[in-house]
């Protein structure tokens, strides 16, 4: 049975079935921002704002950071997989949210708030799988590069365009150090363009490209397979991956995130 992290309370709870084979699933709804669905052995956290491209506002980092943090305690669950809803991965920042006058009330704290995410995601022993559809955008692409195991639609894209805004990209930097080349860094991060499927994976980024409509599929079967490894051998190789990286999780980020522009303001609003 799925339990709930502290302080992550679910709206709704029900057993589903899945289409293929014929057996039951759970699905948490921390509210409509973000499902949690549990299948056998592994599980998926779906950003389920399908109307905004499932961009990013507090609301949804906070559920996002409660459900990773669930899969990280559940101990029937093995691998994670993250993906979005409505064929489209994560379009970035929510801009109408955050430049609403007056501001939101979750806007004080949304630094925090993405700290969690990425502190949830660093801090999880167990492989993350992504599906990206469509497109991850600035803040969506620094969710896709926490994956282990990237999966990209061969028409798909990734874009860490902070740059053409003036802006640093720290949580895109942080995770890309972790992985990659300064080579590999430096073209993604300095151009700011997109890239698709097939180039990410000459640069090493993507593990898989299969056609934009076999992402979810090809994901899935990802999983599934790893989920049925031996227990205790993802965890084992997760966790010695991480070992190589003394630092803390604050440590790794707060480097990214302090060495940023000292530029201020708003963040720009857009047509």
């Amino acid at each position: 049975m799925l339990g709930v992290a502290a302080g992550c309370e679910p709206q709704t709870l029900r057993l589903g079935v899945k289409s293929h084979p014929n057996e039951p699933f759970w699905v948490t709804s921390l509210s409509h921002y973000v499902e949690l669905i549990e299948h056998a052995n592994w599980s998926e956290v779906v950003l389920n704002h399908p109307d905004t491209r499932n961009a990013i506002t507090g609301p949804l980092g906070e559920e996002l950071a409660c459900a990773i943090k669930e899969v990280d305690r559940d101990t029937s669950s093995r691998v994670l997989l993250l993906r979005g809803a409505g064929g489209a991965f994560c379009s970035g920042l929510n801009l109408k949210e955050f430049n609403r006058d007056p501001p939101p009330a979750w806007l004080s704290g949304f630094q925090s708030t993405w700290r969690a995410v990425h502190t949830a995601l660093y801090e999880l022993r167990k492989p993350v799988v992504v599906g990206l559809e469509r497109f991850a955008i600035n803040g969506g692409a620094a969710l896709a590069l926490a994956a282990d195991l990237l999966i990209v639609g061969e028409d798909s894209f990734l874009q860490v365009g902070e740059v053409r805004q003036g802006m640093a990209a720290p949580y895109n930097m942080a995770w890309l150090r972790l992985r990659h080349s300064e080579a590999t860094i430096a073209q993604l991060t300095l151009t700011g363009r997109r890239f698709n499927g097939e180039e990410l994976f000459r640069l090493g980024v993507a593990y898989a490209v299969p056609s934009t409509a076999d992402v979810l599929a090809a994901a899935t079967e990802l999983c599934e397979e790893l989920a049925n490894y031996p227990e205790g051998g993802l965890a084992s190789i997760k966790s010695t991956m991480r070992a190589y990286h003394k630092p803390s999780a604050d440590q790794w980020f707060d480097v990214a995130t302090g060495a940023r522009s000292p530029r201020r303001g708003k963040i720009p609003k857009v047509s």
